[in-house]
């Protein structure tokens, strides 16, 4: 039986290799800024059987956030949010989340929303198996947090003014956000968007393994991908 959504993963390796060659190496959020950042775990769903999600403690991030596309400006774009969280006893290696914007209802959240506001919500839309069953992560922003443009200057402004916070949340398919920690954000790094490579699908957290059909999708998609920036 084909696997559709794996199929479809190798047709847009193509033109994804030619856009990332073109792109200097990054097909998709060509545009970005790197930031220091702080996770704050505050322990979430004990009772899913998922510790990293349970866990407590604070450890150091790199945050990337950056336009999807690369539509010229001042439109709209699909904005991204990367994480990078170092490895710790939990994780030998690092653990990387990429989440994108999104509605946050049962059902907008798997449907992708063009934001010229970086204080967005973003949502993984690639599911996770664990043993509670399919999981979701989201980065939400805080209630009345004041707009932040989409852009390297007030990113930096707002993350330095203490501005710019997101609380990361679990949720059993369609079910509703559970808060297990907060994200600050904190400054930019001294280089200016510097190449870091994030990998959702070959640096999930503990306990969660990447599942489902945009996980399928992602793999040689992201294979292409690489592909091209080591060329470049």
């Amino acid at each position: 039986m084909t696997d559709l959504p794996r199929t479809a993963g190798r047709a847009v390796a193509v033109p994804l290799g030619a856009l990332a060659r073109r792109r200097r190496g990054k097909p998709m959020h060509p545009r970005g800024v790197v930031l220091d950042a702080v996770l704050e775990r505050t322990g979430g769903p004990a009772g899913w059987g998922v510790p990293w999600l349970a866990g407590a403690g604070e450890q150091p991030a790199l945050v990337r956030l950056s336009r999807g596309a690369g539509l010229p400006r001042p439109l709209p774009d699909l904005l991204g949010l990367a994480v990078r969280l170092p490895g710790t006893a939990e994780a030998e290696g690092p653990v990387d989340l990429l989440l994108s914007t999104t509605g946050r209802g049962r059902l907008t959240r798997w449907v992708l929303t063009l934001r010229w506001d970086a204080g967005a919500t973003y949502s993984s839309l690639m599911g996770y198996r664990t043993v509670a069953g399919p999981v979701f992560l989201a980065a939400l922003p805080d209630p009345g947090a004041p707009p932040v443009t989409a852009e390297p200057g007030p990113i930096a402004a707002a993350a330095r003014a203490g501005r710019l916070a997101f609380t990361l949340a679990a949720a059993r398919g369609p079910g509703e956000w559970q808060p297990f920690a907060r994200l600050r954000l904190l400054a930019p790094v001294p280089e200016v968007d510097p190449d870091l490579r994030f990998d959702a699908v070959r640096n999930p957290p503990p306990g969660l393994v990447p599942d489902g059909p945009m996980a399928r999708f992602r793999a040689p998609a992201y294979a292409a991908a690489q592909q091209a920036r080591d060329a470049s």
